[in-house]
């Protein structure tokens, strides 16, 4: 059964894998400023590399800390992998706080499932699995966004309880509640 953990090296086979499927839809290339397309530019072609690939999984739970290094106008994120035994399928981060530029755009959760795990419900698991731990970070609503076109992403954010704001910059904008419906707090 698929679980939301930590960063890991026993996965790098699989997420090798997995990168090269986003890099066959296209992503990596240099106006893809997604978090994996960032990754892919400057990891693509090391990360066979056990030690890179070590050092990369250290670099991402390094991030999550406050005092980490990153670049000027990056925020605390916490990354998580979507694991099935040893398959990577996808991943989730939660920044911990809103610059202007993710209040407008980004939001506090960003998320991808690798190609040929789509389409199964591991997107709607893995962002509920991660409303929990946005609620432990003292988020009390996270805003989740999507491209206008982007259909599938849209049902996962409404299917966990995410109400509709706007649509600003081609994305549509939604605040999805942190802790369950009914729970009173």
């Amino acid at each position: 059964m698929p679980a939301l953990l930590p960063p890991t090296v026993d996965v790098q086979r699989s997420f090798l894998t997995a990168m090269a499927e986003f890099r066959s839809e296209g992503r990596g290339g240099a106006g893809d400023e997604t978090m994996i397309g960032r990754e892919i530019r400057e990891y693509g072609d090391r990360w066979a590399d056990p030690d890179v690939f070590a050092d990369y999984v250290t670099g991402l739970r390094a991030d999550a800390l406050e005092e980490s290094p990153r670049p000027a106008n990056f925020v605390p994120a916490t990354t998580l992998w979507w694991v099935d035994d040893d398959a990577y399928l996808g991943r989730i981060a939660i920044r911990h706080r809103l610059t202007a530029f993710l209040l407008e755009l980004g939001g506090h959760i960003g998320y991808d499932v690798r190609v040929t795990a789509r389409r199964l419900g591991h997107a709607t698991a893995m962002l509920r699995a991660a409303l929990p731990v946005a609620r432990g970070l003292g988020i009390e609503s996270a805003l989740v966004t999507c491209d206008v076109d982007n259909v599938g992403s849209r049902k996962v954010i409404e299917a966990n309880g995410g109400v509709f704001e706007d649509e600003r910059g081609g994305k549509l904008r939604f605040w999805v509640p942190t802790a369950p419906v009914g729970s009173g707090r």
